[in-house]
């Protein structure tokens, strides 16, 4: 019987700090006191990211009536922002990297020598920026959500191209994502098609999911975080917050004890109650 191992949990911030690096720094700490083996950033550079009939749209934010790009710009850490947050995650030890939405962020983000990439849904037809990507030869995780079997055929033939390690991400990209939606079985479909290591990225507000994925082979498992699922932010409903994590590790952890090793056996505590009930004996 193979045995179940513990993935590898990447805790999602993405842009859950809401701009804030004191905010990052207690998404990092949560993380840290739940067993997470990394926490994960996004970086964009909004001149290129955002389009320029979204620009001069106007929203109610919590920093007031103002613009798409000024909003975007509030909540968008600077490189120097990502220097504390290496520090931060160096002095708590933790690992961290980040998802780049362009070629200048992805380069620019090459400072930190993070051990891995991250190819986001959005960014995944980008094959330009895959090609960048996959160049560097760093271990990448491909979520694979907004896009059909074909585009991620391609995705996998310009990593293999340029012999760069990869794991696909199965994800679904709504948010939060009805479990009735989740479609793991593609988990299986990922595995036998591409015979690479396969993970889950999930966007559901709920903790299950993640557990039946790494049941189905999921080695490596993405989740949002977050401090509170009712704050400002479209990420934050799709979140796990503390309790949620609290149970996704400890599931996770006992998995192996559950299973054992497939082994029959017939201990002393069960021969001692045979004893009463097999009153022939």
């Amino acid at each position: 019987m193979k045995k179940i191992q513990k993935p590898y949990l990447i805790a999602e911030i993405g842009i859950n700090h809401n701009g804030s690096i004191d905010l990052a720094k207690k998404l990092i700490l949560l993380a840290k006191k739940y067993d997470f083996d990394c926490v994960k950033f996004q970086k964009r550079d909004l001149n290129i990211c955002i389009p320029e009939h979204q620009k001069n749209i106007f929203r109610d934010t919590p920093w007031g009536y103002i613009s798409y790009f000024d909003y975007k710009k509030k909540i968008e850490f600077t490189i120097n922002d990502y220097k504390k947050i290496d520090k931060f995650c160096k002095k708590v030890r933790i690992n961290w990297f980040a998802s780049s939405w362009d070629i200048n962020s992805q380069k620019e983000m090459r400072l930190f020598r993070f051990k891995y990439n991250k190819i986001a849904s959005a960014m995944i037809t980008n094959l330009p920026f895959l090609e960048l990507v996959a160049k560097e030869k760093k271990k990448t995780f491909i979520s694979t959500g907004m896009c059909n079997i074909k585009i991620v055929e391609k995705a996998v033939k310009i990593f293999k191209k340029h012999k760069c390690p990869f794991v696909l991400l199965h994800c679904v990209s709504t948010y939060p994502c009805p479990e009735d939606q989740l479609n793991l079985n593609l988990i299986k479909t990922y595995k036998k098609k591409f015979k690479c290591d396969v993970g889950y990225s999930g966007h559901e507000s709920t903790v299950s999911p993640s557990i039946v994925a790494l049941m189905m082979g999921a080695k490596v498992i993405e989740r949002h975080i977050t401090l509170d699922r009712s704050m400002w932010g479209t990420d934050q409903s799709a979140s796990l917050q503390g309790e949620g994590l609290k149970n996704l590790t400890s599931i996770i952890r006992k998995i192996p004890s559950f299973l054992g090793d497939g082994v029959k056996r017939f201990g002393e505590e069960e021969k001692k109650i045979s004893k009463k009930f097999r009153y022939w004996e």
